[in-house]
């Protein structure tokens, strides 16, 4: 027997038990999304590399340690994406959507980033990103809050909590930047090897070390909000505003400073207790000077991306496991004339009621193997159709989860049939077929 290839460590199978529940979270994200007015925009997983360096940071953990880049057979450097707001705003500059015009958008699709995998966290994983184009004011900045906050509730999800900061403009950030490495030269020595490194590039994810013996030396460090420009606090006193208006909770947490070096100003997180360190499930903030950065005109934005993964193990735990859907009809077959015919019958029946699944039994088997089929499929109805049926131009019916006899109806009245025993075995009454 031939060795078995495995899965590479951090790709993780999406199994047909487990899929209900994905559908479910994104049939709810969709609709959600297109109640806000948001459009959906697909672009390529793969990316010239300098897009990612341009955009996240050359000296960030994601572009530093975490990309799959590769040269491609014609020598370019291209990236699988380890995140879509780059992509997004590439797409509206190279297809020349900007030029003053606003745009609500969003995705959904795999990133990939070379992390350790852990509970909640692969190197392949799925993201729904979410992105408003054009709005410089805190009104877009609480309504994407918001947004998430229903939909939590629409979800099930219960307990997780917001925290919110503001990095504040460029300019007042340099200036704290540069207080604040200033306070960690004087403590280099307590710095782990993590927060040496970014002491050199980007002090300011020194703040976001999970690292344990690193929490008393950020406790003491200098606060980012001590140091924002007027507009910024002002920007950042009309959201917290906005949020208690609508109802939405929320902490300030001076410390969040997120990972990707395009954010300014708002920074926001939604996190739960209930996946240790790993515990932000939806992120995002503004980026007001990213589309300029990637060659495009001045234009305001933020956005945030979900964790799939980490929000579909959420529902689950919260009793919100949703099953892959069931054929409505299972069909079994008996004699050759039967198997000759049963597809026509079958795909005949599709196009009469589309809405009814029907699954046909294929491979052969006995009536004891395909009644076993059929019950291990969750039909609550079986159509048996036989060669002597055929022959008396009938298809007989057996209800596979409630206590009744089998039926049998004449084909040619076979759609209305299917609909009587189905209103049948769901309690909607006694019609004849």
């Amino acid at each position: 027997m031939a060795e078995q290839i495995q899965p590479i460590r951090g790709m993780n199978d999406v199994l047909p038990s487990e899929i209900g529940t994905w559908q479910h979270f994104e049939a709810c994200t969709r609709e959600l999304l297109g109640a806000y007015g948001y459009e959906e925009i697909r672009v390529p997983v793969v990316e010239h590399t300098e897009l990612f360096k341009r955009a996240i940071g050359e000296h960030t953990d994601v572009v530093g340690k975490e990309m799959y880049t590769f040269a491609d057979r014609g020598g370019e450097s291209l990236t699988l994406r380890p995140e879509a707001t780059a992509g997004i705003v590439r797409a509206l500059i190279s297809n020349g959507l900007l030029r003053g015009q606003r745009h609500k958008l969003w995705c959904l699709g795999p990133m990939f980033r070379h992390e350790a995998p852990q509970a909640g966290r692969y190197r392949q994983f799925w993201q729904v990103d979410v992105e408003a184009v054009g709005c410089p004011g805190p009104d877009v900045d609480a309504e994407l809050i918001a947004l998430g906050a229903r939909l939590w509730g629409r979800l099930g999800i219960t307990g997780l909590k917001l925290q919110i900061n503001s990095l504040g403009t460029p300019d007042s950030r340099r200036a704290y930047r540069a207080r604040l490495l200033e306070y960690l030269r004087a403590h280099a020595a307590r710095l782990d090897a993590d927060s040496q490194r970014r002491l050199a590039g980007n002090p300011l994810r020194v703040l976001d070390s999970k690292h344990p013996d690193m929490q008393e030396v950020i406790r003491g460090a200098p606060l980012l909000t001590e140091h924002l420009d007027t507009e910024s606090r002002a920007h950042f006193e009309a959201l917290c505003a906005m949020l208690r208006a609508v109802g939405v909770s929320y902490e300030i947490n001076p410390r969040l400073v997120r990972g990707l070096d395009y954010y300014n100003r708002t920074v926001f997180e939604w996190i739960t207790p209930s996946t240790g360190a790993q515990n932000a499930v939806c992120s995002g903030g503004r980026y007001d000077g990213l589309i300029a950065q990637l060659g495009g005109e001045a234009t305001p934005a933020i956005g945030f991306a979900m964790g799939v993964e980490r929000l579909v193990a959420l529902v689950q735990a919260a009793g919100g496991t949703v099953p892959a859907p069931r054929p409505d009809v299972y069909v079994v077959v008996s004699g050759p004339q039967a198997e000759a015919q049963a597809l026509e019958l079958v795909e005949r029946l599709r196009s009469e009621r589309p809405r009814v699944r029907f699954e046909l039994n294929l491979g052969g088997g006995n009536f004891k193997a395909q009644f076993r089929r059929a019950d291990k499929s969750g039909a609550p109805l079986a159509l048996i159709i036989g060669d002597d049926e055929l022959a008396r131009g009938v298809v007989a019916m057996k209800p596979l989860r409630a206590e009744s006899g089998q039926s049998e109806c004449p084909i040619v009245r076979l759609a209305a049939g299917v609909d009587a025993a189905l209103a049948r075995v769901h309690g909607g009454g006694p019609a004849a077929p």
